[in-house]
């Protein structure tokens, strides 16, 4: 195969098919990023790693998601034109994430979104996401309002502090039977199942991730059992995305994740970095996630976070919370 990120300009989602596809182009782009990608460079120069010697996707070093504190990570030399940042707590270092082409993570935003949904145009969109509208310059937020944007229903609207206002709107459209997605900060979900019993049945809820230390951690399968009771729906779905990424992952049933076809989560042992492990060969193994994201081709597709995660036999993805003694990000997960 042709190195795809040489001839490759970026002007439009990339589009793979299959599994060796993927394999190919992320050897290629790590290569590419090996080189013209200073930091990473230089990380691969103090582990003594040729990127022409690596042929495997579980050769690859990941960077460590730390890296996007300290520094903004770029693959040659661009002006982004538009630097996303994550939301965190009140003294944290956050993550910054310089973005070449906001249009090309928007198109890659919707691509990965119709992977599991289909087109944005048969759903009204309600964002729950305060932090993030508060903060700024959140990758959530553009998100949003990209997808509110292709939707065109009139309807669409982002919800600050008027959680009245929001159930008001639900209880209309839902009556309407208008297929709806609240897109909603956790613990924002939380304090709306615990102010109002509803019964909703024709929207999605899907959570983001996100408690910011407002609220007791709770495991995933404890909130997902409390939104059905309280909202009255059959399954909670949720999004799996960061700052430092430029793909999604949803998950539509059980908290199960499925990436995108731009994305691709491997587990790392706890006790040795340089040991990652692959779905289709240890199902039901937890580990440390580490993400390949092949939209990140201008800033750092290959990166080591602290979350941890765990197979699921049918080759999905669990995410189980944060490893101990990481710092809190504004996106942080959910408690194990």
């Amino acid at each position: 195969m042709n190195n795809l990120f040489d001839v490759h300009h970026f002007n439009e989602p990339l589009t793979l098919h299959g599994e060796e596809q993927f394999r190919n182009a992320a050897i290629a782009l790590f290569r590419k990023q090996g080189i013209d990608n200073q930091v990473y460079r230089e990380f691969l120069t103090h582990l003594g790693i040729d990127v022409y010697e690596v042929n495997d996707i579980l050769k690859i070093p990941f960077l460590p998601i730390s890296f996007f504190k300290t520094h903004l990570l770029q693959t040659g030399s661009f002006i982004p034109e538009t630097i996303f940042e994550s939301s965190g707590t009140t003294g944290s270092i956050n993550s910054k994430h310089g973005i070449q082409s906001l249009k090309y993570y928007l198109d890659n935003t919707l691509v990965n979104f119709r992977e599991f949904y289909g087109d944005p145009r048969n759903y009204c969109f309600l964002a729950l996401l305060p932090s993030y509208l508060e903060k700024g310059n959140s990758s959530l937020v553009a998100m949003s309002e990209f997808l509110m944007q292709e939707s065109g229903h009139p309807e669409n609207g982002f919800f600050l502090n008027n959680v009245e206002q929001l159930v008001i709107r639900l209880l209309k459209l839902d009556s309407q039977s208008q297929q709806v997605i609240l897109l909603g900060v956790t613990y924002a979900l939380i304090d709306l199942a615990e102010n109002y019993d509803l019964a909703l049945n024709h929207v999605i809820v899907m959570e983001t991730g996100g408690m910011k230390g407002r609220k007791k951690e709770i495991t995933r399968l404890e909130l997902h059992a409390l939104l059905r009771e309280k909202l009255g729906v059959q399954e909670i779905h949720a999004e799996y995305g960061m700052t430092e990424l430029q793909s999604q992952a949803y998950a539509v049933r059980n908290g199960i994740f499925r990436a995108s076809s731009t994305m691709k989560v491997l587990l790392r042992s706890p006790d040795d970095p340089f040991e990652i492990w692959h779905a289709d060969q240890y199902p039901g193994r937890t580990g440390i996630i580490n993400v390949i994201d092949l939209a990140n081709s201008h800033t750092q597709a290959f990166i080591a976070t602290d979350d941890l995660g765990r197979f699921s036999p049918d080759g999905g993805f669990e995410v189980l919370g944060r490893v101990d003694n990481c710092d809190i990000r504004g996106c942080s997960l959910l408690a194990v």
